[in-house]
Formats: structure tokens, C-alpha cells, sequence
């Protein structure tokens, strides 16, 4: 396997240290310690905390797209009712193992609302995510693939932030795949049908 790109390892120790410690928590000496670089290396790829948190966001959709390409290569969306199946796992899969990912896109992206500077790269990287829903829902036959993918992109967002986020996060377990499956066929009829 190869080494990642120092420019992506720095932004996913950046990302982890959201996560864990929250934007406070985010500064070039956290991200060179949890990245174990040298101090001052991540000054040198982002001379800003706002630069660092733009290779945030742009890492951030860098990996969902290729979590949906994997999804897509394994899976391919052959039919609606296989879609909502691996689509389910793919939720699950962010619900669960990618947890602190989608807990720090959540914390950047509330960022982007009260610093202008930053919201050319998070439109960018929300962009690319539904480029790549409008792309799988093209394939699943969807008459406006553009706004059904708005719409897929906007109703996963809520669910993982009420999960992971909402008034009622950690009270209850995580829905098994089994239990988002039934969930997703519903979305996915409602968005195809868009």
C-alpha cells in the first residue's frame, strides 16, 4: 500500500483532530502531533488555520466520493432495490466506522457560515458529492438527476447529523443495515421519482 500524499495525511490528522477535539482543538501544532510530522510541517502545506480547513473540506469530499465509487464498483446501481440495499450499508458504514469523519464535516462545514472566506471550498466539495449522487441516480433512471441528487445528498445529511449529532445521538444504537434498508428504498423511490 502506499505512503499518502503528505498534503492528505495532514488534512486527515486535521480532520481526526476535529473530531476528537473540536475546531478549537484545531491548530498546526495538534495537526503536526497527530499526524506524526515534524513540528512546523503542516505550517508549511496550510500557512493558514483557514488554508487547513479548506483541505479539510475538499478531503472530506475526496473520500465520500471514493466511499460511493467503492459502493458503486462492488455494487453497481443495478436496480433501486439493490441501491437502497448498498446504499444502506454505505449510511452504516458512515454511521459507524467513518463516525468521527462525518462528525468533523459537520463541525467545518457550521464553520463556512460565519467565515465567508471558506465557503468557495465547501461549495466545491459539496459539489462533488452531488455530481457523484446525480451520477448514480442518472444510472437508476431518474427523470432530473441534478435535483434528486440535491434532495439524496440533503436527506442523508439530516440523518447522519440525527444519529451522530441530534438531540437524541448516543441515546439509542445505530440502525443495522437491515433497519436503514426499508428507510433508503423510501428515499430513493421518493428521489427517483423527483
Amino acid at each position: 500500500m502506499p505512503l499518502p500524499d503528505r498534503r492528505d495525511l495532514i488534512a486527515d490528522a486535521a480532520i481526526t483532530t476535529v473530531a476528537t477535539a473540536g475546531l478549537r482543538g484545531l491548530t498546526h501544532r495538534a495537526v503536526d502531533a497527530a499526524a506524526g510530522l515534524p513540528s512546523g510541517s503542516t505550517s508549511y502545506y496550510f500557512r493558514t488555520r483557514s488554508a487547513l480547513i479548506s483541505a479539510c473540506y475538499l478531503r472530506l469530499a475526496e473520500l465520500s466520493v471514493a466511499d460511493v465509487g467503492r459502493w458503486e464498483a462492488e455494487h453497481g446501481p443495478t436496480d433501486p432495490d439493490s441501491a437502497a440495499e448498498a446504499l444502506a450499508a454505505l449510511l452504516h458504514h458512515w454511521l459507524t466506522v467513518e463516525r468521527d469523519r462525518q462528525l468533523a464535516r459537520f463541525e467545518l462545514s457550521l464553520e463556512a457560515t460565519r467565515r465567508p472566506e471558506l465557503r468557495a471550498d465547501l461549495l466545491t466539495a459539496g459539489l462533488a458529492a452531488r455530481s457523484k449522487a446525480a451520477s448514480v441516480l442518472a444510472a437508476l433512471g431518474a427523470p432530473h438527476p441534478a435535483s434528486a441528487a440535491d434532495l439524496l445528498v440533503a436527506w442523508t445529511d439530516g440523518l447522519l447529523y440525527d444519529w451522530l449529532a441530534g438531540a437524541t445521538a448516543g441515546t439509542r444504537p445505530v440502525p443495522d443495515v437491515t433497519e436503514l434498508t426499508p428507510v433508503v428504498r423510501r428515499m430513493l423511490a421518493a428521489v427517483l421519482s423527483t
